[in-house]
């Protein structure tokens, strides 16, 4: 029956849906890391921003446009490959979401925002944060409304303030770049924005909460409205990311070499913000961390819930124990965070990757069995960075040094490729009741 509905791709919802979508990408990582990216590359800003925007845009947006594709939940991102693996991959997913990243806002929040004013121990502030967390994330129907309409706003007017100010008071003058291979450089820290894993955790959320506010939308109205807000969110990622590693470029003269992510933050704050540069800044890294634990928490909520036979327990049991988890974690300080969370980016970002673009092919290049070879692939081809990344580069250098890319970390890459164009060649010359 044709229908005259048309609410899910009219204007307010489509600005709800992309400020959510920006909201709960834009967290603690994606706020610390540009700043001190663009401080060390320089006059390389540009060729850093690119490959930054690569693995902390690009990838994101393509989840979240497969998202639109499936309007499932994250265990259909790998069921091609199996249910067995997809499982598996999903319970990996959330459990270095809500082990690593959520806490992570909680650090940045105490050491960015609650140590200038007050001098309150690390627990107070997890304990209060993610008690606000919990209340957000109980409150199911609300999310999307409390994160498009109320909290991303303020987020964005604070950062333009910072960035403008730099941009049109600073002269362009760059200092050389300290980084040797800036492009990689920045693909490899755009990794630690999590935002791939983000895209499919909260893509999840945003599917679920337009469920429930659009019931009466179609498939193909939800997929646009996914799409159109995927693609806006992926607008202002980019230039706030692009804006934030200038910005830090900007200011290579102003701080010690050997400053800290946050301290290079605060301190661009105060030249850009002026006295109101502590309020402002404390009120910025408290909302973008917040908007991103709400959407990892309630994302983790929502598939142990299907797994459960769609238990309201299970979710509320699941997001309280997030938050508990977020507390105990959040109390330490965020270059440790980011240090621990290096081995299980280095493994898990090539296959979330390698899911995304699968998902987003056409289907008649990405059935089963091509799904199943390039994952493999990938997975095998992973296992390098990882060792290295935990300390052993030096004794796997001699066995992995013949595979193109090693030596930037992403070893993965030509072999997956190689893989997908093999298996649907093979696929191709297979017969039909074979493929």
């Amino acid at each position: 029956m044709k229908t005259n509905y048309q609410q899910p791709t009219d204007k307010k919802s489509l600005t709800v849906t992309a400020f959510a979508l920006f909201s709960l990408f834009f967290g603690a990582g994606n706020l610390v890391l540009p700043p001190l990216l663009g401080f060390k590359s320089g006059n390389l800003w540009w060729l850093v921003t690119l490959g930054f925007c690569i693995s902390g845009v690009l990838i994101p947006i393509l989840g979240i446009v497969a998202h639109a594709k499936l309007q499932g939940t994250l265990f259909d991102f790998a069921k091609k490959v199996s249910s067995t693996f997809s499982v598996v991959y999903c319970y990996l997913i959330y459990a270095i979401a809500i082990a690593l990243p959520s806490p992570r806002t909680a650090s940045v929040t105490h050491e960015m925002a609650i140590q200038l004013f007050w001098n309150s121990p690390s627990l107070l502030t997890s304990l209060v944060y993610f008690l606000l967390v919990f209340v957000f994330a109980i409150n199911r129907t609300k999310v999307l409304d409390a994160l498009g309409k109320l909290l991303t706003p303020g987020i964005l007017i604070i950062l333009l303030v910072m960035i403008l100010t730099a941009i049109f008071t600073l002269d362009f003058d760059f200092a050389p770049s300290e980084i040797s291979q800036p492009f990689s450089s920045g693909i490899l820290e755009g990794y630690q924005t999590f935002d791939a894993i983000g895209a499919v955790v909260v893509g999840a959320v945003i599917i679920i909460s337009i469920n429930l506010k659009e019931k009466s939308a179609s498939f193909e109205e939800k997929r646009r409205l996914i799409g159109k807000a995927g693609l806006w969110a992926g607008i202002g990622l980019f230039l706030v990311y692009g804006g934030l590693i200038l910005t830090g470029a900007l200011h290579v003269d102003a701080f010690d070499s050997e400053i800290s992510r946050t301290a290079l933050l605060r301190g661009i704050s105060s030249q850009t913000l002026g006295k109101t540069a502590n309020l402002l800044l404390s009120i910025l890294v408290s909302l973008a961390c917040f908007t991103t634990a709400v959407g990892i928490v309630t994302g983790t909520s929502d598939f142990i819930k299907g797994r459960f036979n769609d238990s309201i327990l299970a979710y509320r049991i699941t997001a309280f124990l997030g938050c508990l988890l977020g507390v105990l974690v959040g109390q330490f300080d965020v270059g440790y965070i980011i240090t621990v969370a290096v081995p299980a980016l280095m493994f898990i970002y090539p296959i979330t990757i390698i899911l995304i673009l699968l998902n987003v092919a056409p289907d008649k290049w990405t059935v089963p069995k091509v799904f199943r070879r390039v994952v493999a692939v990938t997975i095998l081809f992973s296992i390098p960075d990882f060792l290295g990344s935990i300390g052993l580069g030096k004794q796997i250098t001699p066995f992995v040094s013949w595979i193109p890319l090693s030596q930037h970390q992403m070893g993965w890459v030509l072999p997956a490729l190689v893989a997908f164009i093999a298996s649907n060649v093979i696929k191709n010359n297979e017969t039909p009741s074979s493929s």
